[in-house]
């Protein structure tokens, strides 16, 4: 299928596996890209070193076009573009929007720069900025999340600008992905569908607590690190949300602690991140504080497959999943049914 997505960044379809950390390592990235999809490295949770190994390993299992995801408000955010740039990636995703500059250094070299956005103003500026695409995120998706649903937000956003829109939240199939274009996106992003296949290195138990909940068990709670954080609803969740502000801030100066030492990061440099976290996102030190929390409760659950210690992001459409096929099962699949729905509205025809 061919749309301006494809063709930007040289895919085959217009499917996007997103960069979860701790989840889309080399192994999810390879297949995903080798069933023509965009997979994408999560390079938050790596070292530097590890990033440029996981590059490495990447395009020593496959030639197709991949990214790597990482965080514009990172202390060694220039540090991850120079690995991407000497490396010969693809594309750059952000989680949180780029600095001009970072578009413009990246740009210079050859780089497709995709930021990630949840507002209709987020895209807007980004796209001045020289941003060659975008991925629009509604509330239904997982991990950090908005309040205004796909369907709402995607429209906004295509008629807001020039570039291609890729809609994520809520997606899973081929009428999902007619349903986008319809709307005027160029392509789709998953995380969750994609975390819920053969390919993914999840923990077979953690993906088993996902298969088994239901729509009404994915939540949206504050209590991780003190935005809204879409995951499923477990006991150790609602421990989460009974425990008062000193053991939250307690269990997050843990976390910190933890996360420095799995990420090599210093204390300077963690202060430094905290200080821009706090001025990106307006947040009180309390909630920086917190927000060190989200990796290593991540990583309980989606490395060491600790469901009763960790929490496990999740879109909405964990409820309506049930099955762990390959990457290129999914693509397949997702692609066939688009084609089969488009063909269904051909023999549709306006009555007056």
């Amino acid at each position: 299928m061919d749309t301006a997505f494809t063709r930007l960044v040289g895919v085959r379809h217009p499917v996007v596996q997103t960069g979860m950390g701790w989840v889309a390592g080399p192994r999810l990235v390879s297949a995903a890209a080798g069933a023509g999809a965009l997979g994408i490295l999560g390079s938050a949770t790596m070292t530097l070193d590890r990033l440029r190994e996981a590059i490495r390993e990447v395009r020593a299992r496959t030639d197709a076009p991949f990214g790597v995801n990482l965080r514009a408000d990172a202390g060694d955010a220039g540090d991850r573009v120079r690995i991407i740039v000497e490396e010969g990636v693809r594309v750059a995703s952000f989680a949180l929007a780029p600095s001009a500059g970072l578009i413009a250094e990246l740009k210079a070299a050859g780089v497709v720069v995709i930021p990630s956005v949840g507002a209709r103003r987020h895209a807007e500026k980004v796209a001045s900025w020289g941003a060659d695409a975008v991925i629009v995120q509604g509330g239904e998706g997982g991990g950090h999340t908005g309040e205004v649903a796909t369907t709402v937000l995607l429209p906004q956003v295509v008629d807001a600008v020039d570039i291609p829109v890729v809609a994520a939240g809520g997606f899973r199939d081929g009428r999902g992905l007619v349903a986008a274009l319809a709307y005027g996106a160029a392509g789709i992003a998953m995380g969750t569908r994609f975390l819920l296949t053969s390919d993914s290195t999840v923990p077979e138990a953690v993906k088993a607590c996902y298969l088994a909940a239901s729509v009404r068990d994915v939540t949206v709670t504050t209590a991780v690190d003190g935005l809204p954080h879409r995951m499923l609803r477990t006991p150790f969740v609602d421990s989460l949300e009974r425990a008062g502000l000193v053991r939250a801030l307690l269990r997050a100066a843990y976390g910190a602690s933890a996360f420095r030492r799995l990420s090599g990061l210093t204390w300077p440099r963690m202060i430094r991140d905290g200080l821009a976290l706090k001025r990106g996102k307006d947040l009180s030190w309390g909630q920086v504080l917190l927000a060190a929390n989200t990796p290593v409760l991540l990583r309980a659950a989606m490395v060491e497959g600790r469901t009763d210690l960790g929490v496990m992001a999740s879109g909405q459409v964990a409820g309506v999943i049930d099955d762990l096929p390959s990457c290129a099962e999914l693509v397949e699949r997702i692609m066939t049914e688009a084609e089969e729905v488009l063909g269904s509205l051909g023999g549709f025809r306006a009555v007056r």
